[in-house]
C-alpha cells in the first residue's frame, strides 16, 4: 500500500512536480539576494530616525515598508502621480527602484498559479499535497529498505539508478515535506479555507485633532528599533481624525499623527504568528540561508522523478506478459511470484512456458493474493520469491506470511520455494526463507527443498530445473534470456595457461578496456570506473544469456582481467579457453557492491579455492597502504595451478600481502583451504578478535567447507559466521 501511495502521484505529477520544484529552487535565491543587495540600517537607528528622514525628502509620503530582508521601500505621491522606490536607511534617500525583475515576477506567477489564476492555483496545491504524499510514503520506503530508522543512512547496494533516487531522498525528505506541508497551508489560506486570527485594535474614539507632527519627534517610534519595524501608513494631513497605523514584529498600534503617542495597540495572536512562521518557511522571506538549504533540495526532486520514472519502467518492462495462463480452478501447478523490480516474473513466465509445453496447466500469479480455495485441482505449488531491503517481503508478496498464518490447515498439495537474491547482501534471501520457515511450521509437505537464484543467474536456474523435472518426473530444460546490457567488444592481451597436468585447465586472461568517454567518466556508467570483486559479463557467441566472472583487477590498472576454468561443454569457458591474444569478445561491467575490499585498516583474510583467487588478487595488488593481509588458497597441485604463484611472492616482498597460506588436493600432503584455516586457527581467531574481515570466493562446496571450519575456531570466543555477517565482516562470492 504504501508503495502505491509514493508510485502513483509520482508518476501522475511527473511534470507538474519538475515546475513546481525548479521554479521554487530559483525563487530561493531571491531573498539572499536581496538580502545581500539591499542597503542595510545600523542597528543602533530608530523607525523614528528612518521615517522622519525619508519623510524629509520625500512630501506627499504615504508609507514606508521594511521587509523581512531588511529592504526599505516608501510609497508617496507627487504631483497627484503615485511613486515608489527603495531607502537607503541611512540618508533616507532614493537607492534603487521597486519594481520586481520580470524574471522574478514570470517565476512567481508559474510557482504559484501556473498562468491560470485560480484554477491553476489549484493545481499547485494538488502539486504540493502530492509532494507531500511522495514524501512521507518516500521516507517510510527508506526506512524499510536500510532495516529501520536509526539505520536511515546505513550504505545502499543495488542498481545506480535505484541508489541515487534513495540516496537524495534521504539528504532532502525534510525540506520537501516542509516545503510540501507550508505551500498546503498557503494554499488553503489563499482560499479562505483557514480562520483568519488576525488580532487588530480598537480605532481610537479620541484623538487629539492636531496634524503635521514631525516623525523624527515621535515618542513612540523614537523607542523602536528598525529591526523590530514592518510599515508605517501615515494618516490624511487634511483630516485631523485620521490616525497613523504601524506595525511591528509584536504587533499593530495607532499612532496620533499630531503628537505621535501611541492610542491603541493589539499582539499578534497566535494564529498570525503560525502563519507568518509558515511563510517565512515557505519562500525563505526572513530566514534566507534555510530558503537556500531548500531551494537546493528542492533540486533533487526532478532528479528522484527521473529516476523514479527510469524505475518504474524497469519494473514495467521487466514483468513480461504471461500467455496461455491457466484459470485458477483449473490449474494442476500454481506459479506463486513475489516480486520488487520485476525480474522474477521473468523467471516464472520462462517456468511457466517450459511446464505448459510438458502438458501441464499452470497459473501464474502474485503471492499477496494467495487463496487455496482458488487452485481446487493443484497438485503443486511453486513460489519464487525474490527479498526487499534487509529481509522485507517484495512488492508482490505483501501479506503473504499473514494469509498462510490465518489458514486452519496448510495446502494438501506440496510445495518449492525457490529464493532469488544477491549473496552480497547481508539478508540474502531472508524472505524466501521464512516463507519457507512459516510453510514447514504450519505443515505444508515439501516437493523440494528451498534453494536460491543468486544475481538472477540463468545456470543456477537451470540447475534448479533439472531438480524440480526428476522430482515431477520428466525432463526440465529451464532457458531463461534475462535482458542483456549493452556491451563492448574486448580485446585479448595476454594469457596464461595452468592446470593441463590435473585435467582442470584453467587460464588468467588479460583484456585491452576501451578508453571511456567523457558522459562515463562523468556518470560513472560503462567502463569509466570498475574495481576488483566487479563482475564482468561475457556473451559467448550464439547466445544471448551472459555468463559471469569476478575480475581480478580495478580500472586503476588499464586492464580487465579473470581466471576462466574450462567447464564440461561450457560455452563461454570453452570460448575463452581457445581465445587467442588480439581475439575479442563481447562483455560489459557489473558492479558488485558487496564484494569489494573495504578502505579500513583493519586485517584482511582471503580465503579462496582455484578460480576464486582472482577478486582476492586484485585486493592485493590494490593494497597500496598496506593492511594485513592474510591469504588462504587452495589448489589441486602446485606444480600445475597454482594461479598467481610469481605474483604473490612479488607482492608479499612489497608488503602488500602479509602471509600466504597454501593448500593442495593433490600432492604429497593433501588436504583442502579449511584444512589450512583449521591448521592456524589460533592466528585466525586473533585476526578477527581485532577486527578482521573475512572475504571467501569459490564454489559453493568451498565456502561451506570454510565456513564450518570458520564456526569451530571461532566458537571459544563466542562469535559465529552469521554474526560476522550481520556486522558485514563476513562476505562470500560463490558459485
Amino acid at each position: 500500500m504504501i508503495r502505491a501511495f509514493h508510485r502513483w502521484p509520482g508518476i501522475l505529477a511527473t511534470l507538474l512536480l519538475t515546475v513546481l520544484a525548479l521554479s521554487g529552487a530559483i525563487l530561493s535565491v531571491y531573498p539572499a539576494a536581496e538580502r545581500l543587495s539591499s542597503p542595510q540600517a545600523k542597528a543602533s537607528l530608530s523607525v523614528a530616525d528612518l521615517a522622519g528622514s525619508i519623510a524629509a525628502s520625500h512630501p506627499g509620503l504615504e508609507q514606508i515598508r521594511r521587509a523581512p530582508s531588511g529592504q526599505v521601500t516608501a510609497y508617496w505621491f507627487d504631483g497627484g502621480t503615485p511613486q515608489a522606490a527603495v531607502i537607503d536607511p541611512v540618508t533616507g534617500q532614493d537607492a534603487a527602484p521597486t519594481d520586481p525583475a520580470p524574471v522574478k515576477r514570470w517565476l512567481t506567477n508559474l510557482h504559484r498559479s501556473l498562468f491560470l489564476g485560480d484554477a491553476g492555483r489549484i493545481v499547485a496545491a494538488v502539486g504540493a499535497g502530492a509532494m507531500l504524499v511522495l514524501a512521507l510514503s518516500g521516507a517510510a520506503l527508506v526506512a524499510r529498505r536500510v532495516g529501520g530508522w536509526r539505520r536511515w543512512f546505513a550504505p545502499l547496494r543495488g542498481s545506480l539508478t535505484g541508489r541515487l533516487h534513495v540516496e537524495i531522498a534521504r539528504i532532502a525528505v525534510v525540506g520537501l515535506v516542509l516545503s510540501a506541508a507550508t505551500g498546503l497551508w498557503m494554499s488553503a489560506s489563499t482560499f479562505d479555507l483557514l480562520p483568519d486570527g488576525a488580532s487588530t485594535p480598537a480605532f481610537p474614539a479620541e484623538v487629539s485633532g492636531q496634524t503635521g507632527m514631525d516623525l523624527a519627534g515621535a515618542s513612540a517610534l523614537q523607542e523602536l528599533p528598525v529591526a523590530a519595524f514592518r510599515s508605517l501608513s501615515l494618516a490624511d494631513p487634511n483630516d485631523p481624525a485620521d490616525v497613523h497605523t504601524l506595525k511591528t514584529d509584536q504587533g499593530t498600534g495607532y499612532l496620533d499623527q499630531g503628537t505621535g503617542a501611541l492610542l491603541a495597540w493589539a499582539d499578534l495572536s497566535a494564529w498570525q504568528q503560525v502563519s507568518e512562521t509558515i511563510f517565512m518557511l515557505h519562500t525563505g522571506q526572513g530566514a534566507a540561508v534555510l530558503g537556500l538549504v531548500l531551494g537546493l533540495m528542492a533540486l533533487g526532486v526532478p532528479v528522484m522523478v527521473g529516476t523514479g520514472v527510469l524505475l518504474w519502467l524497469t519494473s514495467h518492462r521487466a514483468r513480461p506478459r504471461i500467455r496461455g495462463n491457466a484459470p485458477p480452478r483449473q490449474a494442476e501447478t500454481v506459479l506463486l511470484v513475489g516480486s520488487e523490480g520485476g525480474s522474477t516474473w521473468g523467471f516464472a513466465a520462462t517456468l511457466h512456458a517450459a511446464l505448459s509445453q510438458a502438458g501441464q496447466r499452470v497459473h501464474v500469479a502474485p503471492m499477496t493474493g494467495f487463496d487455496p480455495t482458488r487452485y481446487p485441482q493443484a497438485a503443486r505449488f511453486i513460489i519464487l520469491a525474490a527479498t526487499y531491503g534487509e529481509g522485507c517481503a517484495p512488492e508482490s508478496a505483501k501479506g503473504f506470511l499473514d494469509r498462510l498464518a490465518r489458514l486452519d490447515r496448510a495446502p494438501g498439495a506440496p510445495l518449492a520455494v525457490l529464493s532469488f537474491g544477491d549473496r552480497s547482501f547481508p539478508a540474502f534471501c531472508a524472505f524466501a526463507e521464512a516463507v519457507a520457515a512459516a510453510a514447514e511450521a504450519k505443515g505444508w509437505p515439501q516437493l523440494l527443498p528451498i534453494d536460491s537464484i543468486d544475481r538472477q543467474s540463468p545456470q543456477d536456474f537451470a540447475r534448479w530445473g533439472h531438480a524440480l523435472g526428476a522430482a515431477l518426473g520428466m525432463p526440465l530444460e529451464l532457458v531463461h534470456q534475462p535482458v542483456t546490457p549493452a556491451s563492448e567488444p574486448l580485446t585479448l592481451i595476454s594469457r596464461r595457461d595452468y592446470g593441463a597436468e590435473v585435467q582442470a585447465p584453467t587460464a588468467i586472461l588479460r583484456f585491452a578496456w576501451p578508453s571511456p568517454t567523457l558522459w562515463q567518466r562523468l556518470t560513472g556508467h560503462g567502463s569509466a570506473r570498475y574495481r576488483a570483486g566487479d563482475l564482468l559479463g561475457i556473451l559467448p557467441e550464439d547466445s544471448s544469456v551472459p555468463r559471469f566472472y569476478s575480475l581480478a583487477s580495478g580500472s586503476r590498472d588499464g586492464f580487465i582481467e579473470i581466471v576462466v576454468r574450462k567447464q564440461p561443454d561450457g560455452l563461454c569457458s570453452g570460448q575463452l579457453s581457445e581465445l587467442e591474444p588480439r581475439g575479442t569478445v563481447q562483455a560489459f561491467l557489473r558492479r558488485n557492491q558487496g564484494f569489494h575490499a573495504d578502505r579500513a585498516g583493519k586485517p584482511l583474510i582471503l580465503i579462496g579455492a582455484g578460480t576464486g583467487i582472482g577478486p582476492l588478487a586484485g585486493f592485493i595488488r590494490a593494497n597500496a597502504r598496506r593492511r594485513p593481509v592474510h591469504l588462504f588458497f587452495g589448489m589441486r597441485h602446485p606444480e600445475s595451478d597454482f594461479l598467481y604463484r610469481e605474483e604473490l611472492a612479488d607482492w608479499h616482498g612489497a608488503g602488500r600481502l602479509s602471509r600466504l597460506f597454501t593448500a593442495s588436493s593433490r600432492g604429497e600432503r593433501p588436504h583442502y583451504v579449511q584444512d589450512a584455516l583449521r591448521n592456524e586457527a589460533p592466528e585466525v581467531a586473533r585476526l578477527v578478535g581485532v577486527g578482521a574481515r573475512v572475504m571467501v570466493c569459490g564454489g559453493r562446496g568451498m565456502a561451506a567447507g570454510v565456513s564450518a571450519a570458520l564456526a569451530d575456531i571461532l566458537l571459544p570466543a563466542g562469535l559465529t559466521p552469521a554474526l560476522l555477517k550481520a556486522e558485514g565482516r563476513y562476505v562470500e562470492d560463490i558459485y
